[in-house]
């Protein structure tokens, strides 16, 4: 039986997040830095939990005003102090309500720093296992995130995207290029499928390339998140592939 983990990154104020949650089966509850505070965490903590949907910590560069998207270079040390603060209030929110976390997943610019820069893949590493290495750390499959955290001892989920374009090189298309964002649920829907089922992605220049991915992200941001959250998770299905988390 082929089964995937389907995350989301919730509680950063989209009004999308309760039937997010019916979709997926991993949430990336945003701690508090980039968006959030003590009572979003609780809340989305609690929402997932009773849903039966694993918790995880979203942690982010202290940045409101530019929702954690902007790279902000750290000195290691001061990274792991910004990945254990986070991890430390989302801990204790979560144990209080009664669930355990399960995984971190970095948000933003700091997840795509992480995912090319060795450094900043090693500092949040450290970080997640200093804290308790027990927990799943998230990363884009075959990044340096990925490399970091299997060297350092964590077991890892490689993570791949229903809606978003890939570069001949594995790396996600930026943003800033046309066509970086997928922005039909169908298409979106048949990318899981191919990731899924036979471990490939069409790049964005229409190369095949393979990609060993644990986990889907089904981005709550997106104008019809819901409609593409559905949209995969019933392709997936359909084909047999079971949504599950990775406990």
């Amino acid at each position: 039986m082929r089964t995937i983990d389907l995350n989301c990154d919730v509680g950063e104020g989209c009004p999308t997040d309760a039937e997010m949650l019916g979709y997926a089966t991993s949430a990336n509850i945003a701690c508090g830095f980039h968006a959030g505070d003590v009572d979003t965490i609780a809340r989305t903590v609690y929402a997932a939990l009773n849903l039966g949907v694993a918790v995880g910590a979203h942690p982010g560069y202290r940045d409101r005003g530019r929702f954690g998207r902007v790279e902000m270079p750290l000195p290691s040390e001061d990274l792991q102090t910004l990945i254990t603060d986070q991890l430390e209030t989302f801990t204790e929110i979560a144990c209080r309500i009664g669930a355990k976390p399960t995984h971190v997943k970095p948000h933003g610019a700091l997840y795509n720093l992480s995912a090319r820069d060795a450094s900043t893949a090693e500092a949040i590493a450290n970080a997640v296992f200093k804290f308790d290495p027990e927990l799943i750390l998230y990363g884009l499959a075959g990044s340096a995130s990925i490399t970091a955290a299997v060297d350092r001892g964590l077991r890892v989920a490689a993570e791949a995207f229903a809606d978003r374009t890939y570069s001949n090189d594995g790396s996600l298309t930026p943003r800033s290029r046309p066509g970086a964002l997928i922005t039909r649920a169908d298409v979106a829907a048949r990318q899981a499928i191919a990731i899924a089922m036979d471990g490939v992605v069409e790049s964005i220049d229409g190369s095949t390339l393979p990609i060993l991915a644990d986990t889907i992200c089904l981005h709550g941001d997106s104008p019809d998140a819901v409609g593409f959250a559905a949209a995969v998770r019933h392709g997936l299905e359909a084909h047999g592939i079971v949504a599950r988390s990775l406990l």
